[in-house]
């Protein structure tokens, strides 16, 4: 068979232009296609949520907030008002009683007659007063009184203890923060190193395990930085519990610097200054004035209190009517019951609330005591850390991470060093922190910050 004929050199430009044209048309409709499925992931990622705003409170601004907010103080705020309560009702004085009565009525249709001395009708109203005697009202009122002091300085002493939670856990986010970005640099460091061993390796300077051993130590130091990033949340969240929020905002975070303060109070003063100012402490102390004001209450209370009362009467009868006034007197005669049972349980309570005294004295010192010698621990350890320890850890691990760069020195030796590093700063990180802590214990066992 012969071969067909050859097209025209025309026909062949326009076979081409239509193969192109057609070419062109394809990819068009790809390319249409394209946009049509990438469209919802381009949109989505326009309605990505922006990150939450950062909310920075100090230490300061974070106790001021918790003392307005706390849960737990604003349920001990209404002791104070239970206290006042209680003073207003014992400024009250008793109520007056009215009594009205019907006797003699007809009610069973037995008809009252002058044969029948069943009746006649007889309808009386009276007034009775009760007139405490022994100054109950005053007595009383004192012993309520008393005890609304003792409210105050017992919240007082809860906004104490408040006080030193909030500052102690702000101490734990400012330590978890130092510790997260800690392991930030270290895990950054030790990419470098991944990134320099995988050149290395291409240029056939190291060994594949090498790389390896590097590659487990980043993970190693990856896992360090999630488990940091763990504890700066939960750090946080405890903060943000002990402010009293209903929900943890996830832009909030504790800033500023931990606390070190470069001069340490004598022993002594701290110790005068605690016995003085203590809210526990000198609640007990209003607590034993309470005692004695309801000694003298119980004991008014077993004097006697007098009844007066008037009553008018009006008789209906079938001869005549009849209107009386009467006047009674009612005096209770205290032959059995003159509240000894209470009297000695007021006095009871008076010598507990001495025993109470003591005893917390005796914690006090003894808290004042442990508190100084935790300071001074902490303040040693801290600055041996800081004036010596990451100063040379740090020089050794610039030291082996560039002669390791070099080739002078191996990777084991590097990792020691990284981890020796590593080791110090969290070290050095934690005596900050338990300084820190220390100094605001400090505070709290002394009392130095309450108002008094």
């Amino acid at each position: 068979m012969e071969p067909p004929p050859a097209a025209e050199p025309s026909e062949q430009w326009r076979l081409l232009r239509v193969d192109g044209m057609q070419s062109i048309f394809s990819t068009s409709i790809a390319l249409f296609w394209l946009v049509v499925c990438l469209a919802p992931v381009l949109a989505a990622q326009d309605s990505t949520p922006p990150e939450p705003a950062r909310e920075i409170l100090t230490t300061e601004q974070a106790v001021a907030e918790a003392i307005a907010h706390n849960l737990d103080l604003l349920a001990a705020r209404f002791d104070i008002d239970v206290a006042k309560a209680a003073v207003l009702t014992a400024r009250l004085r008793p109520n007056p009683e009215l009594s009205l009565t019907a006797d003699h009525l007809d009610i069973l249709g037995a008809g009252f007659d002058l044969n029948n001395g069943a009746g006649p009708p007889e309808y009386a109203s009276g007034v009775e007063y009760t007139i405490e005697g022994g100054g109950k009202r005053k007595q009383r009122t004192e012993a309520a009184g008393a005890a609304v002091p003792v409210a105050e300085l017992q919240f007082l002493d809860a906004v104490r203890l408040t006080v030193l939670d909030v500052e102690t856990a702000c101490v734990d986010a400012l330590r978890a923060r130092d510790d997260l970005e800690l392991a930030r640099r270290n895990y950054a460091a030790q990419q470098r190193i991944v990134e320099i061993n995988t050149a290395r390796l291409a240029a056939g300077d190291i060994a594949e395990l090498e790389l390896i051993r590097s590659r487990l130590e980043a993970l190693s130091y990856q896992n360090d930085l999630r488990r940091a990033g763990l504890a700066l949340h939960s750090a946080l969240v405890r903060v943000q519990k002990l402010l009293g929020r209903p929900q943890p905002g996830a832009g909030f975070r504790i800033g500023g610097e931990l606390r070190n303060d470069p001069h340490v109070p004598e022993l002594s003063q701290v110790r005068r200054l605690a016995l003085a100012q203590r809210p526990d402490l000198r609640a007990l102390r209003h607590d034993l004035e309470r005692a004695e004001a309801e000694i003298s209450s119980q004991v008014a209370q077993g004097k006697i209190d007098f009844t007066v009362g008037s009553e008018y009467r009006r008789q209906q009868g079938i001869n005549g009517t009849g209107n009386s006034l009467g006047f009674s007197l009612g005096i209770p005669l205290p032959v059995f019951d003159r509240n000894q049972g209470e009297i000695e349980r007021a006095r009871s309570e008076r010598e507990q609330v001495r025993a109470r005294i003591r005893a917390l004295v005796v914690a006090i010192n003894s808290e004042v005591a442990g508190a100084y010698q935790e300071l001074l621990t902490a303040r040693d350890l801290f600055t041996a850390v800081q004036g010596k320890m990451v100063g040379e850890a740090r020089d050794v691990r610039d030291i082996t991470q560039y002669s390791y760069e070099r080739g002078d020195a191996s990777l084991l030796q590097l990792i020691d060093a990284q981890r020796a590093f590593n080791d110090t700063m969290l070290t050095y990180n934690e005596a900050r922190a338990a300084y820190a802590r220390a100094l605001y214990y400090l505070d709290a066992v002394s009392a130095r910050r309450t108002k008094p």
